[in-house]
């Protein structure tokens, strides 16, 4: 099954993180492959700590506000390398590929490889993308399309992120 969160509201990656807590307390084993993003986030320090879930990240930060570099791309390829070779050892159950719609959208990824990769995923592997801007034909191939929509935000306010709830 291919599962999307995506839209602009908060809360994409953690319905994620959510979903692989769920899968761990079943017993599965799940895989989380970080596009874009780098860094010590808490949530990737708690996951450390559960035996059951390997996170890897293949970015260098958010540059969102300004075009990708030649070591983004690179950054996001070997990701993507990474990812096809973890769904193809067929050793985890759950794969979720977090912010790998933003990094398709910016021009990181192609779409082709994407669309080939959700295709050959063997069936029993439970995929989840997250990020926003979800392309079209992603929408198409998924099976699960959770839209998460902002409708009112405390950054409006001028609240910063929060260390244990944001960051």
């Amino acid at each position: 099954m291919i599962q999307v969160y995506t839209g602009n509201g908060k809360g994409k990656t953690t319905a994620a993180l959510g979903l692989a807590l769920r899968a761990v307390g079943a017993g599965l084993k799940v895989y989380i492959g970080q596009f874009i993003k780098s860094g010590d986030y808490c949530e990737v320090k708690a996951l450390r700590k559960i035996k059951a879930i390997k996170t890897e990240q293949f970015g260098r930060g958010c540059f969102i506000r300004k075009s990708p570099s030649r070591i983004d791309k690179d950054l996001a390829q070997k990701g993507f390398d990474r990812i096809k070779k973890i769904i193809e050892e067929n050793d985890y159950d759950v794969v979720i590929l977090d912010e790998v719609n933003v990094a398709l959208k910016v021009g990181l990824l192609d779409l082709k490889d994407l669309l080939t990769l959700l295709k050959d995923a063997p069936k029993k592997t439970e995929l989840i993308l997250t990020g926003r801007y979800a392309h079209p034909q992603v929408i198409r191939a998924a099976d699960l399309v959770s839209e998460i929509k902002e409708v009112k935000h405390y950054y409006r306010k001028g609240i910063k992120s929060r260390i244990g709830i944001e960051c």
